[in-house]
């Protein structure tokens, strides 16, 4: 199981969405609405993520690792409300 950061918290607190670990097996995270409504299951896992590698190893190995990510996914995280899009902004 996955173990949400509270980065990620905070950045759910922005969106004004719910994030509970994900019972999907190959998923890290549940997106809910703030009615509790499920959206959408992000985060694969066995890939790390921004918060994960600023706790493993250090922030500027994070930074390239983000600036990396939102490269290689600049069309999927910018349609609002796909996987993509919470992806981006609650892991990266």
């Amino acid at each position: 199981m996955y173990n949400i950061k509270p980065y990620t918290y905070r950045q759910a607190k922005k969106l004004n969405v719910i994030v509970k670990a994900s019972n999907k097996k190959n998923k890290k995270i549940d997106v809910f609405d703030k009615y509790g409504k499920y959206i959408v299951s992000i985060g694969a896992k066995g890939y790390a993520d921004y918060p994960t590698y600023l706790l493993i190893l250090g922030k500027k190995y994070a930074d390239e690792r983000r600036r990396l990510y939102k490269i290689r996914h600049r069309k999927d995280r910018m349609v609002k409300n796909s996987a993509g899009y919470y992806a981006d902004k609650l892991l990266w």
